[in-house]
């Protein structure tokens, strides 16, 4: 199993409830402090290098316009980190090509970082949060699509190596494409996507080789997705996904004591207590199946996964392992069950820290996991060997 720590450099200093409605979407950016704001990027980057430093590897993700992700731009620390950090691998997870109006652009900076990392690049593609799409004015009927084929025209510009090419597709039109440098890895980097409720999607992803990935997920969904996916593969003939095809993303905090690891979880938890938004943005029209969005509108959806956290507390996460903390060992057993009843997983994206969380909190947190809970869960699930799609399973010879 392979472990990442992430934050998402979070604004932790907010006014007093009441005064605004939504820290993710309409906090004026007048509450942000350019001197805190400076000491608070440093302080994020000095994590990824420790994690670096401790075995762990990196994520870092993007979000716009809103005070609970200040990475306006996964690229900006994706670049650092491919010079800071000397054995990590760096994933971003990642590029909102759906949104993006020149994916040969993305293939351009992906490649370049590809290769001051020496090749350490893992290139997650994601579609955008919904509420994301009323300030990039983009279609929601239009993403899911927009977002595959900006992975198709990536792919192709990062493995034609032989001079420019045309490309004319339902959304994008691009003409002398040709990109320099080409990447590090060959044929590419490892590629991710991450998804909620759409199997369709998920399997796609699988099916081509791709990391899935799903955060904050109770374990009963995170089953049924991944499960659900192994299925497909089989009643399509292919062979059974690697572990190492899946990824989860939990809450993560390691305590001397459980005491210590209740008290450091709460803090991570900040980040599902602030990080709302207004029903009316949750859901734009087209941007789930019609029945899911019948649902949200008829109030049987009342926001999903973390309105429930929100309302069912600290145990409700620790039962469903979204949030995973405790001792060592404690931690260790954890991970385990949650392997187990999901059927297997290859990556565990840790988010250890959020909220107003100092460095000496987060590195005694992240030290304890690196040091005594990553080395007995290291061999855990099956790793694929080679890129590329999933291959057809062997068909039984007749006796």
């Amino acid at each position: 199993m392979e472990f990442y720590h992430f934050t998402e450099f979070a604004w932790p200093h907010l006014p007093p409830e009441g005064e605004y409605t939504s820290m993710r979407l309409n906090l004026p950016s007048s509450v942000y402090d350019p001197k805190v704001g400076a000491d608070l990027y440093n302080m994020c980057l000095d994590q990824y290098v420790l994690a670096d430093e401790l075995g762990l590897n990196c994520m870092v993700n993007e979000h716009h316009q809103t005070a609970t992700c200040l990475n306006s731009s996964g690229v900006v620390p994706l670049s650092i980190l491919a010079r800071q950090t000397k054995n990590a691998r760096i994933l971003i997870l990642g590029n909102p090509v759906a949104n993006l109006a020149d994916p040969i652009r993305c293939a351009e900076e992906m490649a370049m970082i590809d290769n001051i990392s020496y090749g350490r690049l893992e290139c997650g593609f994601v579609r955008g949060v919904p509420y994301e799409l009323f300030a990039s004015n983009r279609n929601p009927t239009e993403t899911a699509e927009r977002l595959w084929e900006s992975i198709d025209l990536i792919q192709k510009a990062w493995t034609t190596h032989d001079g420019p090419f045309s490309y004319e597709g339902k959304w994008i039109h691009k003409r002398q494409v040709n990109v320099w440098p080409r990447p590090y890895q060959l044929p590419h980097p490892p590629v991710w996507t991450t998804g909620g409720s759409d199997l369709k999607h998920a399997c796609r992803t699988v099916a081509r080789g791709f990391t899935f990935a799903m955060f904050l997920t109770p374990v009963d969904k995170l089953a049924a997705m991944f499960n659900g996916v192994r299925a497909w593969c089989r009643a399509e003939g292919l062979q059974r996904p690697a572990d190492s095809q899946f990824a989860f993303m939990p809450l993560v905090a390691v305590g001397e004591t459980e005491k210590e690891a209740l008290e450091t979880i709460e803090r991570v938890f900040w980040y599902v207590t602030n990080n709302k938004a207004e029903s009316q943005h949750r859901a734009p029209p087209g941007y789930v199946e019609t029945s899911l969005y019948a649902d949200f509108l008829s109030g049987r959806f009342s926001g999903g996964r973390t309105d429930a956290i929100r309302q069912k507390g600290m145990e409700y996460f620790r039962e469903n392992h979204v949030a995973i903390y405790g001792t060592p060992d404690n931690v260790a057993n954890q991970l385990r069950s949650l392997h187990k009843k999901v059927g297997g997983f290859g990556h565990l994206v840790a988010m250890f820290h959020a909220g107003d969380m100092d460095f000496d909190m987060t590195a005694k947190s992240m030290t304890l996991f690196s040091e005594k809970v990553a080395p007995q869960l290291r061999d855990l699930g099956s790793v694929r060997k080679g890129f590329g799609p999933l291959p057809a399973r062997r068909k039984k010879r007749a006796a």
